[in-house]
């Protein structure tokens, strides 16, 4: 196989959830560029139609389907609806989420499921409506979950959210002890600090910007764009045999103390 071929992603449909800005929309970008056809997700049908407009006025092939991937049913009704179309989903971006910063004393538990369950539980539910389609039609596939720093270290008042990415790293691992016979490779992500509208109020207060630039080796806040090469990577023929793992890409802070 060419070097050309070994990241490139024509004739291949690739969900993103939460596409509609920040990290998703970025992959999204990066995937379509590299020949994908994108499915969008989100919550607000608004605000994904103006982004699939801004697609397409770029010639990418594009659709896009609000759900919420915390909402079983809603899930099970998109993939339907998808079966129904004749969209066959071959990349799958489980990158939907949220944060909240509450100090865990404070913390209402309707809260930490809201968390845990659109990071965690969406993840899974998504991903298995994707794997039990690719496995049927026997071509195998992509799974890239989203995890962060949080999958490996600890912050306080984000306690929810460290919970949930640190069961992201370990159902990626489950997902390729299950599906990689399937020829499935199921591998995530792990950004760093990036600036999104996620991060706007820590890149605000002057001490967590300065902390931020001094722990990181690089320097610097990531950019959405930073994650693309990796995404890319992970949903081409290129990680064919790459399975179970997470990448971080956080200029360097998990390699120093």
């Amino acid at each position: 196989m060419s070097m050309s071929h070994l990241f490139d992603l024509t004739g291949k449909t690739a969900l993103v959830t939460g596409s509609s800005d920040g990290l998703g929309l970025a992959i999204a970008r990066g995937l379509a560029a590299a020949g994908a056809q994108i499915v969008l997700n989100g919550r607000d049908e608004r605000k994904l139609a103006t982004v699939a407009k801004s697609f397409e006025a770029e010639g990418r092939r594009t659709s896009a389907r609000a759900f919420d991937v915390a909402d079983e049913a809603s899930v099970l009704a998109a993939f339907e609806h998808f079966d129904a179309s004749g969209v066959e989903i071959d990349i799958l971006v489980n990158n939907a989420g949220f944060q909240l910063r509450k100090p865990m004393l404070e913390l209402k538990t309707d809260e930490w499921r809201r968390v845990v369950e659109t990071h965690l539980t969406g993840s899974f539910q998504v991903g298995r409506e994707a794997a039990r389609r690719m496995i049927a039609r026997g071509r195998g596939g992509k799974i890239i979950n989203v995890a962060s720093l949080a999958s490996e270290v600890a912050r306080a008042t984000i306690a929810p959210y460290t919970a949930a990415k640190g069961g992201i790293k370990m159902l990626t691992r489950a997902m390729a002890a299950e599906w990689a016979v399937h020829d499935i490779q199921a591998n995530a992500i792990g950004p760093g600090y990036i600036d999104t509208e996620m991060t706007k109020p820590l890149m605000a207060d002057p001490k967590f910007d300065s902390w931020v630039k001094g722990r990181t080796p690089s320097g610097r806040w990531g950019k959405p764009e930073d994650l693309i090469g990796v995404a890319v990577f992970l949903a081409s023929p290129a990680s064919a045999y790459v399975n179970g793992q997470v990448i971080y890409v956080d200029g360097g802070l998990l390699a120093v103390i």
